[in-house]
């Protein structure tokens, strides 16, 4: 393989590597969901390192596998996850937890993330030494660009894990001048075995967004599933009457506006379809059902035991909810935000969320502009306490 080549390809593993990174540790660590950029830090600090060392006599590249096959080891032996099994849980306060303490978990994060990216980087710094700096620093560019590309590619299709991590071995061994040593083989083989084996064990796939997981429930007799995305408890899957029972703020809507005729309701955030399920037990003649996820959609159509979304009454829709009311020209007699809970940031850099966008003067201003005569508008969150 020519030096360009290779260079090129080290440059993909690097930012495959990191964007692999902060995807399934957000996934497996809830401190992670909101403190992504904890790992790019990482990523960070460790490429500097790596590029620092790249005359060094110590190979480190050889080394990255076997660095992280003990990390993915201890991550899928102590994930932390959110515990729904206490009653006074409040998601934007203390997190009520399984798992270790923030301030052991993040530190061993970080400086896990720096040492595999150290020793990625220092091989893709010793590939740099070979070209002019304008001319590598290009062939850096295009291999960057083509991990970001691949790594979206394969979220966006809902790839699991191992999926990555095969791809990740594949190009290391690619990139690596020479057989790889038996250890860095072994250690290869071992991330994407124990990356195949975390996805076994329950109902779990990945969405574009999340991690989900499915667990059979039962709520005072009545079966269902518990949705819980990247370790924390998301939404129930009930049937529409036992959910109201439940949880009357879903009945508010129709409760509290008894004369709508909900000729055309428009639920935004419809998720597994309960808010579907009930507008349609309240008397809804059409529903369009907007959910950003198409894996919590399709959840909702295999397991929702009311079947909202086969119902010819209902039209599902995989989009944004504030993207669907600005290109829309249909009006509605309810409009319901239910739930629109992204519960990750959209970005490391700052503390935006899905629905940033869509709890907004703006937002609500189009929602109102898409109300017929006499109709309704609603929108609840849930912090699992009355207040």
């Amino acid at each position: 393989m020519s030096d360009r080549l290779r260079l090129v390809l080290a440059s993909f593993l690097m930012l495959f590597t990191e964007l692999l990174l902060i995807r399934w540790l957000g996934a497996s660590i809830v401190f992670l969901s909101y403190f992504s950029n904890f790992v790019l830090l990482g990523s960070f600090l460790g490429i500097g390192i790596g590029f620092l060392r790249a005359r060094s006599n110590v190979d480190l590249f050889r080394v990255a596998p076997v660095v992280m096959a003990f990390f993915v080891a201890f991550v899928l032996k102590f994930p932390v996850v959110i515990d729904r099994s206490g009653s006074t849980l409040v998601f934007f306060g203390s997190l009520a937890q399984r798992g270790l303490p923030m301030w052991v978990m993040l530190p061993i994060v970080f400086s896990a993330v720096a040492m595999i990216m150290a020793c990625i980087a220092q091989g893709v710094a010793r590939l740099f030494s070979r070209f002019e700096p304008l001319e590598a620093y290009r062939l850096d560019i295009l291999g960057s660009v083509l991990g970001i590309a691949a790594f979206s590619l394969l979220s966006f299709l809902g790839t699991p894990p191992v999926v990555w991590a095969s791809v990740l071995a594949i190009v290391f061994v690619l990139v690596l001048e020479g057989r790889p040593a038996p250890l860095p083989a072994f250690a290869l083989a071992a991330v994407v075995v124990m990356f195949a084996a975390a996805s076994h064990g329950g109902f779990t796939t990945w969405s574009p967004y999340y991690k989900i997981t499915v667990a059979p429930i039962s709520a005072e007799g009545h079966p269902g599933y518990l949705v819980s995305v990247n370790g924390i408890p998301h939404q129930t899957i009930l049937d529409a009457t036992e959910k109201v029972r439940l949880e009357p703020a879903y009945g508010l809507p129709y409760t509290w506006a008894p004369n709508n005729p909900l000729r055309n309701v428009l639920i935004i955030g419809a998720g597994t379809g309960s808010d579907v399920a009930i507008a349609l037990n309240a008397g809804a003649q059409h529903v369009d059902a907007v959910e950003i996820d198409p894996k919590l959609l399709q959840l909702g159509r295999d397991l929702h035991p009311d079947h909202p979304y086969q119902d010819p009454r209902v039209t599902a829709i995989v989009n944004d909810g504030r993207a669907f009311l600005e290109r829309t020209t249909t009006t509605y007699d309810l409009i319901l935000f239910a739930l629109p809970d992204s519960l990750t940031l959209v970005s490391g850099q700052s503390a935006l969320r899905l629905e940033s966008y869509l709890f907004t003067r703006e937002a609500m201003q189009s929602a109102a502009a898409h109300l017929s005569p006499g109709g309704s508008f609603a929108m609840y969150n849930y912090y699992r306490e009355d207040w």
